[in-house]
């Protein structure tokens, strides 16, 4: 896709699960110092407290109009439960999972909210969007005066692991969102951070000083975030570079799933229907509940003293819902059960709990993502790993930080500071220098429909077809252009292929795109196989009958396909970014 060249700022936004951001730097700074980055300091509630993000929260008036977003829709919405006014309005917080979770995506699915409501998902995320770039545009302008939108790249981020449904989607929201096509890149959030890491002081050279990552380095970025762990492996070319040499990869082991397991501690506590009462009627304190937590989850440690431990402060609304549905309150209930003996206990509205319990709320997560890094590094690929770079705001975890560095003895752990903010500050720079990142390993396997000679030793005789002139073909053949575990090189066509028309007489040639998660299909009607689109190709002139062709390639540019046809007679092309949705 073509970018507006001689841009005077990249923009960048990070969305995610749990907090959001933005990030920036003008093309002069760029040149200087490419991590001369500026982000926004976002004031959380009236503690005068600062935060390098915001919530990923957004809250919409009763008739769906956008109000706020960030810590400010938090505190309103709190005080509209304080007020008892908060029915109708809409809250949606953590929703940006859904779409990698969301395995049939399409423009219609909706979010339900905080009250059980729903609205079309498009519509919040669109929503979250425009605020970001809103808020970033004042920030610039701040800065200096006379940036046009003209004047300004955008780069969204998204993980790498998503479906190229859910990339397309982030694209559609933030376009409708006001940030034209031709101005707008999609990073792969493991790319940015790597690249924003490529620039750090990483390695000794000799006694003589400090340099990056040198010629031929392989590395492993582990972007751990609060919804998905991002994971890809790259190696450093001669020129600076980047070539990834192993498909993206991951799963939903993110920070929320220690959020999960602090709730089900609650829910053992007071009981599942007392925690739902909870979080239904008292959204205030439910509010302020999870920022806590959010905050008190960062300092856990791996290797606490035994007489160390962590301080929840529990509102009254929690242990009055425990009363009614247990006749006991919370302090006596954990009083009373051994198995919170030495573990847990309450002093007044304070739960504290030990080093090894509240390390414990890790446990899922970490087993995972250690599990899911020992099987990635026994592949062929990943020999010569010598680094793992965790980056993401739940690598600023000393829990998870432990459980790699435990498990991974042989391999140097590198964590760089302000780890949360490295997909971002990256994101920017993947904007002004989009052709660092070389090649990319394909996660899907990518064709077209065809038809071949049918042959009754192998074809499924219900796709046996006989064309006008007494041929009998095969329908529904996968013809391959790239299968996954390719290496693609960006913006480079891969594989020309070209194709002849059905009939003689046909006036155009339609061609059907489909992608497969198997690296050899053999039908387009097999298991794990999509259309993903079509596109017509006009062959007016039917002098040469059958002896026409049309030329097809596909190109893999930043992190979407583009297939383009070519009528080999008139050289007229038709190009296609296709629609996942």
């Amino acid at each position: 896709m073509a970018i507006t060249e001689g841009h005077l700022l990249v923009a960048a936004i990070d969305f995610g699960t749990t907090y959001s951001g933005y990030a920036f730097s003008f093309l002069h700074e760029y040149k200087r110092d490419p991590l001369k980055v500026s982000s926004n300091d976002w004031a959380v509630g009236s503690g005068g407290l600062m935060s390098l993000k915001t919530s990923t929260c957004l809250l919409f008036k009763p008739n769906e109009d956008f109000h706020s977003f960030g810590f400010e829709a938090e505190d309103k919405y709190s005080d509209l439960a304080l007020d008892g006014e908060q029915e109708g309005w809409r809250y949606f917080r953590r929703f940006k999972m859904k779409l990698y979770e969301n395995r049939c995506l399409s423009r219609s699915f909706t979010l339900e909210d905080d009250q059980g409501q729903s609205m079309k998902a498009i519509k919040v995320f669109t929503a979250a969007i425009k605020y970001l770039k809103g808020h970033l545009m004042t920030s610039c302008q701040n800065q200096m005066t006379g940036v046009k939108p003209s004047d300004i790249l955008w780069v969204l981020t998204v993980p790498a692991i998503w479906s190229d449904a859910s990339k397309q989607f982030m694209r559609e929201a933030a376009e409708a969102a006001g940030i034209g096509g031709n101005h707008l890149k999609i990073a792969l959030e493991p790319e940015a951070a790597s690249l924003y890491c490529k620039y750090l002081p990483l390695e000794r050279k000799g006694e003589s000083g400090i340099q990056t990552f040198t010629s031929g380095s392989k590395y492993l970025v582990l972007d751990a975030g609060g919804g998905t762990i991002d994971i890809t492996i790259h190696e450093v070319q001669r020129d600076g570079s980047l070539k990834e040499i192993h498909k993206a990869n991951g799963g939903d082991w993110g920070g929320t799933k220690v959020d999960h397991a602090f709730q089900v501690l609650l829910s053992g506590i007071i009981g599942n229907g007392a925690f739902h009462r909870f979080m239904e009627n008292n959204k205030a304190d439910m509010v302020e509940f999870f920022r806590d937590f959010e905050v008190k989850k960062r300092t856990i440690k791996p290797n606490a003293p035994s007489d160390e431990k962590t301080t929840f402060k529990i509102p009254t609304s929690m242990n009055e819902a425990c009363k009614d549905e247990n006749t006991q309150d919370m302090a006596a209930i954990v009083k009373s059960r051994q198995y919170f003996k030495g573990n847990l206990s309450l002093v007044g509205d304070k739960l504290r709990v030990s080093g090894e319990r509240a390390k414990a709320l890790f446990k899922d997560p970490v087993k995972q993502i250690v599990e899911h890094l020992r099987k990635l590094l026994e592949e062929p690929s990943a020999r010569g790993v010598k680094s793992i770079l965790m980056v993401g705001g739940f690598s600023e975890s000393l829990v998870l930080q432990d459980g790699i560095r435990r498990n991974f003895p042989n391999l140097r752990m590198i964590v760089p500071k302000d780890a949360g903010l490295a997909v971002l500050k990256g994101a920017v720079i993947f904007g002004h220098e989009p052709r660092a990142i070389k090649s990319r390993i394909c996660k899907y396997t990518y064709g077209v429909a065809v038809t071949h000679e049918f042959d009754e030793a192998k074809h499924n005789i219900s796709y046996r077809v006989v064309r006008s002139n007494g041929a009998v073909r095969c329908d529904n053949i996968f013809d391959i252009h790239v299968r996954v575990g390719d290496t693609v090189d960006i913006g480079q066509p891969q594989v020309v292929q070209s194709y002849t028309p059905a009939e003689p007489h046909d006036t155009s040639m339609t061609l059907r795109v489909f992608v497969s998660t198997e690296r050899d299909p053999m039908y387009t009607t097999d298991s794990g196989c999509t259309k993903i689109g079509q596109m017509t190709v006009a062959m007016p002139d039917t002098s040469k009958g059958r002896d026409r062709s049309v030329k097809v390639q596909m190109t893999f540019s930043n992190t979407e396909l583009e297939v383009k046809a070519t009528n080999e007679d008139t050289g007229k092309s038709v190009t296609a970014a296709f629609d996942f949705l």
